[in-house]
């Protein structure tokens, strides 16, 4: 009797312990998701409504966005076209997406995090600098010189860039691990936030004149 007892608590242990491992709540998909208690005043669910199954026709799966090359005169010489959720609703409950990132010559991506995504990024043409930097205390930087059909890896929420070092225009395509990955870019976060962030905050964690900080602020507004 008592092995009996012991066998069903050793099994009743062993589902617990099985269901607390596999339980876990949604990633978000998008920065902030108040909760509501009236459906009625609610604008959206952790991603998008679905559309009826018996509507659903292959078009929704299909998307032309990639093909035209994106506009990479500006200041920093490069341009990055979206396929996520925004512009194709078929990618919904799908967790991926793509992007497209045009480079002028010497044209950059600037230093940007993903909090939502890990990304997988292809050189198609040119020739890149691409990197990104571990979190604290290390700071370790990862960067490597890829050329056509080389492949690098950014990890979920580490700041990366890529920057063009060839003379002639670069194209690479990313794809990337959610359906709505967020983008953070370092220098527009923290010198144009709206309303601006206190510059002698930003004076003291960059080690800058508080003067440059908010002319860097007047630049990024």
């Amino acid at each position: 009797m008592k092995r009996s007892v012991s066998f069903l608590v050793t099994v009743a242990l062993m589902e617990l312990a099985s269901f607390l491992a596999s339980a876990f709540d949604p990633s978000p998909l998008q920065d902030i998701c108040v909760g509501i208690n009236d459906p009625k005043n609610a604008v959206f669910v952790n991603g998008k409504f679905c559309k009826d199954p018996n509507l659903t026709v292959a078009e929704d799966f299909f998307y032309q966005g990639l093909k035209n090359p994106g506009d990479t005169q500006n200041l920093f010489g490069s341009n990055v076209t979206l396929v996520t959720i925004e512009q194709f609703p078929g990618l919904n409950t799908l967790g991926i997406s793509m992007v497209r990132v045009d480079y002028a010559p010497y044209g950059v991506n600037t230093p940007h995090i993903h909090p939502r995504a890990a990304e997988i990024f292809t050189v198609v043409e040119g020739t890149l600098l691409a990197g990104f930097v571990t979190s604290n205390p290390e700071h370790r930087l990862f960067s490597k010189v890829l050329n056509k059909g080389d492949v690098f890896a950014f990890p979920q929420g580490l700041m990366h860039f890529q920057y063009n070092i060839g003379h002639t225009n670069a194209v690479a395509i990313a794809a990337l691990s959610s359906q709505f990955p967020g983008v953070i870019t370092i220098a527009n976060t923290t010198f144009g936030s709206n309303p601006p962030i206190n510059p002698d905050i930003l004076a003291k964690a960059f080690q800058l004149d508080k003067k440059v900080v908010q002319y860097l602020q007047v630049r990024f507004q």
